[in-house]
């Protein structure tokens, strides 16, 4: 995916804000939105943002005076992709497009009454191409083009005046690539043979270039191959780059993965990478700075996207409490503090706990045991063995 080609531009040109076909080469491996999924580090962050976003629930409100009161989810809300591809999976796609490239690409295959799309096709990122030309922006999938109104188009990390958003595996192609390398060298080194830079001397006598050359090549030859290479006791093999290569392998990858953790927006600590140096009282809080620092404003922005989707008034939230989710006696807790204040009534805090509201049976075993601050109302009977 790439924007080729502006007209009338001032500025920096797309060719140096947008990195250009062919993907990035970087420490003699290929960086490409797939090769970069085998560091550990950028599927961990791309799973872990994927997952949580795509988990959260969808609703759709629209507002009435000061308050939102909630309606129906059209069609595209609930199955977007038609009947094979529920919203879970279509969120988890696009999150995971949206954080690895910068954007997300659909095909509007189908329009409700009210002109809004029914139905959106994602399509994988190697088939896209985006040109703008004098404002104009046109989509490519595969040989087939489209115009803008046919086609779903989710940005994230825009640039002003960028028809597409701004790709984080391709700025961190550097990281990325130096990491590959040394995946690379250590399966050559330790599968394949590969042989690290050494010096070879003959410590007999002085040899010529060309006999320097013909050993170089004999010995290259046996050890590419995994064979022996055979010599008498006039030769001396010393590695100059094996001895730091062990300890620059593990201090590479280590710093590798950090780096990554900052490209892609995810603490290194959720992700196994180390701690950021932050301690926390509880789960919840480190799960409150992860969402305020990290993921909020990706979910802002998806919620604005999605709200495209419905006639308005009407607009989309995403819902956040499963990530802010409390342990059972910080949440029985916070839910007391609440009903004392008179913030949330007893009945309200058991739908959140997913419960029914009490029955009279439950509440004259309540007043039974502990008795009643709220006597019955006047001409009203008082349940058996209640105190008055």
């Amino acid at each position: 995916m790439s924007l080729f080609k502006r007209r009338s531009i001032t500025g920096p040109t797309a060719g140096e804000l947008i990195p250009p076909r062919p993907a990035q080469r970087a420490g003699g491996v290929t960086v490409t939105n797939e090769t970069a999924l085998r560091h550990s580090a950028v599927w961990a962050c791309l799973r872990l943002r994927a997952n949580l976003v795509s988990t959260m629930p969808v609703d759709v409100y629209r507002r009435v005076g000061e308050m939102k009161v909630e309606v129906p989810k059209p069609p595209v809300l609930i199955n977007p992709g038609g009947d094979r591809v529920g919203m879970m999976e279509w969120l988890y796609s696009t999150q995971f497009d949206l954080d690895r490239a910068g954007n997300a690409f659909g095909l509007i295959t189908a329009r409700d009454g009210l002109g809004l799309p029914a139905r959106i096709e994602l399509i994988p990122l190697a088939d896209v191409t985006v040109r703008q030309r004098d404002g104009v922006v046109t989509y490519k999938f595969g040989q087939q083009e489209y115009n803008a109104s046919e086609v779903w188009h989710e940005r994230q990390y825009t640039m002003a005046g960028l028809a597409v958003g701004l790709s984080p595996i391709a700025y961190a192609a550097w990281s990325i690539g130096e990491y590959l390398s040394v995946q690379q060298f250590a399966l050559d080194w330790f599968g394949n043979g590969a042989v690290p830079s050494a010096h070879l001397k003959n410590t007999a006598k002085t040899i010529t270039p060309p006999e320097a050359e013909e050993t170089k090549r004999r010995f290259k030859a046996a050890t590419s191959n995994q064979d022996l290479f055979v010599t008498g006791n006039d030769w001396e093999y010393k590695m100059i780059q094996a001895d730091a290569a062990g300890a620059d392998w593990i201090e590479a990858k280590r710093y590798g993965i950090g780096d990554i953790a900052r490209f892609f927006d995810c603490p290194g600590d959720l992700i196994d990478a180390g701690s950021n140096g932050m301690t926390y009282a509880n789960i919840t809080q480190r799960n409150l700075q992860f969402l305020v620092m990290n993921l909020g404003p990706a979910i802002v922005r998806r919620e604005d996207a999605l709200s495209s989707l419905t006639s308005r008034p009407r607009f989309v939230k995403l819902n956040t409490d499963a990530l802010l989710r409390m342990d059972p006696q910080t949440r029985a807790a916070m839910l007391r503090t609440q009903i004392e204040s008179r913030q949330l009534a007893p009945s309200e805090a058991r739908e959140l706990e997913d419960r029914q509201p009490f029955t009279d049976s439950q509440l004259g075993e309540f007043d039974r045991l502990f008795g009643t601050k709220n006597p019955a109302p006047a001409g009203a009977s008082a349940p058996t063995g209640a105190t008055t």
